[in-house]
């Protein structure tokens, strides 16, 4: 949608943008965007700005102690700024636990990504993984949208 003010066109540009901050390589990354858009929809909301920083464990462990306080790695953080109809959020996610929780699980980096990507979209609609009920009701909706990504992720 764009304003007209005079001559001067105001468009309020709504977008997923991927940025690395190291080394990682993200294959397939505009069928990844497109499926993570398709997600956003697909839970009845509206993609707003979503920024995703792909960075390594030293990097997102400063954010973690700077703006949550914890001292210990993780493999996302969503800094949620969504409203009832949008999601806006920043997300920050560790390659190097990618990597690593990929080979435990017994995925593929690709896979083991898209699941913490839509981990922190969930998080920006209204799932909680701080019980464990929470925890395996989210892990369920993780397991039904990477599904339509025709992802197979193994179950705990």
């Amino acid at each position: 949608m764009a304003y007209n003010t005079r001559n001067t066109y105001l468009c309020t540009v709504k977008k997923i943008t991927l940025q690395a901050q190291n080394q990682f390589s993200v294959q397939n990354k505009e069928q990844l965007l497109s499926w993570l858009s398709d997600c956003v929809l697909l839970l009845d909301k509206q993609i707003g700005d979503i920024h995703i920083a792909l960075m390594d464990d030293d990097a997102l462990l400063a954010l973690n102690q700077k703006h949550l306080d914890h001292d210990h790695y993780t493999d996302v953080i969503t800094f949620d700024y969504s409203t009832a109809k949008e999601v806006n959020c920043d997300i920050a996610v560790s390659t190097d636990r990618v990597l690593e929780n990929a080979t435990l699980e017994g995925v593929s980096v690709e896979n083991e990504l898209a699941r913490v990507l839509i981990h922190g979209i969930l998080h920006c609609v209204g799932y909680s993984d701080k019980t464990p009920n929470d925890k395996q009701v989210m892990r369920k909706k993780e397991d039904e949208l990477l599904k339509q990504f025709h992802v197979e992720h193994k179950s705990l």
